[in-house]
């Protein structure tokens, strides 16, 4: 009886395996967004106050792959702690940072103290995905 038991609850997860999994991977890169970016420093020029914290309290650090939003793009979904890839560079960046509010889809790349690097980037359109 026991051994039935297990062996109905294993096959049911099995299925759900199967059922759950294909739904994920359509759900992945969900929103699709052509946005300006920029590129930033952990420089106090650049900055109010401490250049290593961001508006959500976080501490930057050089290495670190995040970027600051506008603040319409948090109403997107674009908030705090999701990653986000951006087409044309490796790996995923975390939503770090929030920029002022006179920005409209706009994100900010952290470059940590690279300041030759962000201004090699400049300002572009990039497509971004979350």
């Amino acid at each position: 009886m026991v051994y039935r038991c297990i062996h109905k609850i294993t096959g049911l997860i099995v299925i759900m395996l199967f059922v759950v999994a294909p739904d994920a991977a359509i759900c992945k890169d969900n929103h699709v967004l052509k946005v300006t970016a920029t590129a930033y420093n952990s420089k106090p020029s650049q900055t109010q106050g401490d250049p290593n914290l961001t508006a959500w309290g976080d501490r930057l650090a050089p290495g670190m792959k995040a970027i600051a939003v506008s603040r319409d793009l948090i109403d997107m979904g674009l908030t705090h702690g999701v990653k986000v890839r951006i087409d044309g560079l490796k790996g995923s960046y975390t939503v770090l940072d929030k920029l002022h509010k006179r920005w409209k889809r706009r994100i900010d790349i952290y470059m940590g103290d690279d300041v030759k690097a962000a201004k090699k980037w400049g300002k572009r359109k990039v497509t971004i995905r979350w």
